[in-house]
């Protein structure tokens, strides 16, 4: 009986060193995100990407919806958003734990439809409804809308919001123009002797300036010094450029990009760079001159562009060649690539 009590003691421990093991192995090839991640949308897997920037390896693979557009990260660096932008039921934007590395429940945006460029500024989730022609808010601290605005311009593409959630920036590429949206507080109402009515408020309102442009204008960015807006059009492959002061088209540039995709500035706002769906070629201008600097040949088309904080590199999704692109930003060269199946929309998730 001892000898039988004995055999059963260390078959047990046997099991539980076992079970330690196989639990040991498998957390210790989990790989945690880390604090600044590299995030890339895959259209034709269907996934969301985190990606380490210093190894350059994709160490997590997220499902997301059917049709995966664009992707944006919370200030905190905690979750991540992604919209679905032209697949049934055209209102859902997910929702990703970048820290558990987990799909979260999804945002129903109803009753817009087609999002599509997203932005995160002054604690909220802003984005494009194209099926809506509008712009709309989401807050993660209450899980709901908070705020709408129609543009009334065909195919609300992408978005810029400064940061203090003030101003709104969009491209509606059917329409070609671009729509600057501004907080402004209003004074108050006068009489017809010009008298202010007594106990009469200013009020605030949300005034849109819509600017032409070429149709087909989709990509755009805004100078790191506010100065300018940069939108380079698919159609005719100008660049139309925007003194943000006056809302006007200072100069439209002949750079014959045709098929452009996505528009970026360095962080020191001295060059541009503009991704074409429909050909091999990387164009970088300078921002000062607005001449082209170079072409650099990346593939067979790029979609989204995201710049390196410290300015040092510029990832490019080419979607057509199933890799992100590395360009040095010094030597203006590709200098290596992060396989993943059509890549299209890039950002960073950054934890304090």
């Amino acid at each position: 009986m001892k000898n039988a009590k004995s055999a059963l003691y260390k078959l047990l421990a046997l099991n539980f060193l076992f079970i330690m093991l196989v639990c040991f192995s498998v957390e210790s090839t989990a790989q945690s995100t880390p604090a600044k991640s590299l995030l890339a949308l895959s259209k034709a897997d269907h996934i969301l990407a985190i990606i380490d920037p210093v190894t350059l390896q994709v160490i997590a693979r997220i499902p997301v919806g059917a049709d995966p557009h664009e992707v944006i990260a919370s200030s905190d660096g905690k979750k991540a958003y992604v919209s679905n932008a032209y697949s049934s039921p055209f209102h859902e934007i997910d929702v990703i734990d970048l820290i558990t590395q987990k799909p979260l429940p999804q945002i129903d945006i109803k009753p817009f439809i087609s999002p599509h460029g997203l932005a995160f500024a002054d604690g909220k989730l802003w984005f494009t409804a194209e099926g809506s022609k509008s712009v709309g808010r989401y807050d993660p601290a209450t899980e709901g809308m908070d705020w709408c605005m129609g543009t009334g311009q065909d195919r609300t593409h992408m978005i810029y919001v400064t940061q203090d959630g003030k101003k709104i920036y969009t491209t509606n590429v059917n329409a070609g123009t671009v729509s600057i949206m501004a907080e402004t507080v209003l004074p108050p109402p006068v009489g017809p002797n010009g008298q202010v009515f007594p106990g009469a408020k200013g009020r605030m309102e949300w005034i849109q300036t819509v600017i032409p442009v070429s149709k087909g204008s989709e990509g755009f960015d805004v100078s790191p010094d506010g100065r300018e807006l940069w939108t380079a059009s698919a159609d005719d492959g100008t660049i139309s450029v925007i003194d943000i002061a006056t809302r006007k088209v200072v100069v439209k540039i002949d750079a014959k990009v045709s098929g452009a995709n996505r528009v970026e500035f360095t962080p020191d706002g001295k060059r541009v760079l503009i991704s074409t769906l429909r050909g091999g070629d990387l164009f970088v201008y300078d921002a000062v001159t607005r001449k082209e600097l170079k072409r650099i040949s990346i593939g067979h088309g790029a979609a989204g562009i995201l710049m390196d904080t410290d300015g040092s590199r510029a990832f490019v999704g080419c979607t057509p060649d199933n890799y992100v692109a590395i360009i040095d930003l010094r030597t203006l060269e590709v200098t290596g690539h992060i396989n993943l199946g059509g890549p299209d929309g890039l950002a960073w998730a950054v934890r304090p």
